[in-house]
Formats: C-alpha cells, sequence, structure tokens
C-alpha cells in the first residue's frame, strides 16, 4: 500500500514526467530484465495493476513495461540472455534433453521393480526387499524434484518442507483403509505384513500409479510452463493473461488426472486393485497442485492444506481406536457412518478431494498473474 501511494503522488498531474518517478523506484528490476515482459510481471509483484498504469498514461501494465525497457541504458554486458545468439544444439543439449525425458521414469520403474522383488521374497527378506525399494524409489524422487519443471528454482523464494506430510498422505493410502477397516472390527491384531490379505491389509496399487504418473506430472507442468510464457508474450494487458492462462491451467490438472487414470486401470489387473480409484485421484489432484504452486513460489497454501489433509486422516482411524476407551463411544461414530456407507476409501476421498480443490481455487487465482511465470533469476 505505501508503494503504490507513492506512486499515485508520483503521477500526479503535476509531474512533469510521471514515468520517470516509477523508473527510479524500480530502477533495479528494469535493469536486470532481459525483455519488457519480465518487467510486467515485476510490477504487478509490487502490486501495480492496468488502472495503476492509466494514470502513468498508458492503457495497461505491459506497455508501461515496455517504456520503462526503452529508456533504461543498456550495453553488450547488460543486456543479458537476450543479447547472446542462441548455441547451436550439440551433444551436451541432446543428453539433457535425453535425461529430461527419462528421468522422470524412474521412480516409477523402480517401484515396479521393487513390488516385483517384495512378492517373490519371503520371509525376513520381505523387509529388506522393502526397505531397499522404499530407498531407491525416495533417490529417484529426489533427482526428479531437483531438476526440471518440478523443481523449485533457486532465489528468495523460501524452501517450506512439505516432504514429511506428502510422505505421511502416501503411507495412508497405502496402510490407511486396510488399518481403518481392521480397527472397526476390532483389530489389528498384529503388524503389517507386507500382504492384501493379512491382519492388516496393504494397499500397494496407489504407491505404483502415484510413482508412474511422476512421469506425465513433469511433462504436463513443463507443457503448462511453456504454454503459459507464450501466454505472457502475447498478452496485452494483465486481465487478458489471466484469462487465457486459467483455461491452460485447468487442462493441465485435466491432463493429468486423464493420465492418472489410464496408470491405475494399468495397475489394478497386476496387484488386485479396483480399476477405477477416487481415492488415488484425489490424492495425485491434491499433489499435482500443491507442486505446481511450490514451483512458482507459492509454498504456504500447500504446506497448510498438505498438513490439514494429513492430520484430519490421522485421526479418522484414531477415533476409532479412542472410541474403545470407556464414555468415549460417539467419538468413533461419524467415521464408522461414514465408512459403513461409503467405504473406508471415503476417508482420502473427502479430505483430499477438498485439499486438491482449495488449492485448485487458489491456484486459478495466483497462477495466473504475470508474476507468477518470473525467470527463476528474478525476484517474485
Amino acid at each position: 500500500m505505501t508503494d503504490l501511494s507513492a506512486l499515485d503522488r508520483g503521477a500526479a498531474p503535476g509531474a512533469a514526467d510521471p514515468v520517470k518517478v516509477l523508473l527510479h523506484r524500480h530502477r533495479e528490476l528494469c535493469e536486470r530484465a532481459v525483455d519488457p515482459l519480465e518487467i510486467a510481471a515485476g510490477l504487478e509483484a509490487h502490486g501495480i495493476t492496468d488502472r495503476t498504469a492509466a494514470r502513468f498514461r498508458h492503457r495497461d501494465v505491459f506497455s508501461l513495461a515496455e517504456e520503462l525497457y526503452a529508456r533504461v541504458p543498456r550495453d553488450a554486458a547488460t543486456a543479458g540472455p537476450a543479447a547472446t545468439p542462441d548455441a547451436p544444439a550439440g551433444g551436451g543439449d541432446r543428453r539433457r534433453s535425453v535425461t529430461a525425458v527419462l528421468l522422470p521414469l524412474l521412480p516409477g520403474a523402480l517401484c515396479a521393480a521393487s513390488l516385483t522383488a517384495l512378492t517373490r521374497a519371503h520371509g525376513q527378506m520381505r523387509l529388506y526387499a522393502a526397505a531397499a525399494g522404499v530407498l531407491a524409489v525416495a533417490l529417484a524422487l529426489r533427482a526428479v524434484l531437483r531438476r526440471g519443471p518440478l523443481a523449485v528454482p533457486d532465489g528468495p523464494a523460501p524452501r517450506q518442507a512439505t516432504g514429511s506430510w506428502t510422505c505421511w498422505l502416501l503411507a495412508y493410502a497405502v496402510l490407511g483403509d486396510g488399518l481403518l477397516r481392521t480397527a472397526i472390527t476390532g483389530g489389528p491384531d498384529g503388524l503389517p505384513d507386507g500382504t492384501a490379505d493379512g491382519d492388516w491389509p496393504l494397499t500397494l496399487a496407489p504407491l505404483l500409479a502415484l510413482t508412474l504418473a511422476v512421469a506425465p506430472a513433469t511433462w504436463t507442468a513443463g507443457l503448462y510452463l511453456t504454454r503459459a510464457r507464450r501466454k505472457l508474450a502475447t498478452s496485452r494487458g494483465l486481465e487478458d493473461f489471466a484469462a487465457s492462462v486459467r483455461p491452460l491451467l485447468l487442462g493441465a490438472v485435466a491432463l493429468f488426472l486423464g493420465a492418472l487414470a489410464a496408470l491405475v486401470a494399468l495397475c489394478a489387473p497386476l496387484l488386485d486393485a479396483e480399476p477405477v480409484s477416487p481415492a488415488v485421484l484425489a490424492l495425485g489432484a491434491l499433489l499435482f497442485v500443491a507442486r505446481l504452486l511450490t514451483v512458482h513460489g507459492f509454498t504456504h497454501a500447500p504446506r497448510v492444506i498438505l498438513v490439514l489433509t494429513a492430520v484430519a486422516q490421522l485421526l479418522a482411524p484414531a477415533t476409532v481406536f479412542a472410541a474403545r476407551l470407556p464414555g468415549c463411544a460417539a467419538l468413533g461414530a461419524p467415521v464408522e457412518a461414514l465408512t459403513t456407507a461409503w467405504g473406508a476409501a471415503a476417508v482420502p476421498v473427502l479430505t483430499c478431494g477438498a485439499g486438491a480443490l482449495t488449492l485448485l481455487v487458489h491456484a486459478s487465482r495466483t497462477l495466473t498473474r504475470a508474476s507468477a511465470h518470473l525467470r527463476p533469476e528474478q525476484p517474485r
């Protein structure tokens, strides 16, 4: 608000050159930008709208940014990447392209190999196979999330830890439904034995489908990022850009969910699971939208929603166990009624679905801003 008030004063009718005042206040942004689009996104991040640009005698923020870019003195050293011709594609570029395509396939391949080893192992070897598989998949996911479209760029935006809550959600997808069903019937009487027929059954299909879905998530996020930046180059106003990017966002989420549904149907016969799992789709949507927001620097909302979703899922079996205490039978009544009516999968469907919908509404307001698509080296 202080910045905007100062701008209004600078753009008063008595000011001889109101754009000069704006240039002075944002000189660092204008000198560092490699094109007018980055200046427009930076101005929007500071709260300058098309209405504000009208006070500086411009029809929108984009035309104002073009004048600011033109009025900043530049030479070959400060022109940035836009002044250097593109180097011809060589072997290194081809290797990077192959890596970008094949690396997202690694988590799913390792998960499939680990589950195969787990089904063939017996006794103590099952524990070793499970531990090795978890470690291998975790390292592969770490590699995917450190580069490419799903990587959080280095910069002033703080890195917020959401990995632990994501692990809780994945663990519930594997263990939660079986634990909840067993708890309602009076169990469990022992620890899970790694099978779907034990006292505490496991559901491995969601884990395989979600790790395989890392590849379409990466490619879809990259497609959305590329198309959004193209829209930024062709838009002539902030509202125009938001209106053109919102369908891209919804289309990217729909495309990912379609790919995830196909993977669930593919994995179901192999693991004796349901061909259509709303719980897996809801969890996949939640994780995908949360990652999109995190990649673009909006970390607070994904962290809060993931925490609330994980806590809500943990409370479901906890209330069933607490209902066994004397005088506390009413605590487990809501979860038992929900499970009786819709099955144990209703808990993750409702919690993850509500979280995904909340984040999608938030993303439709934040990821449609020009400032959300600044290059990684530009401050937000």
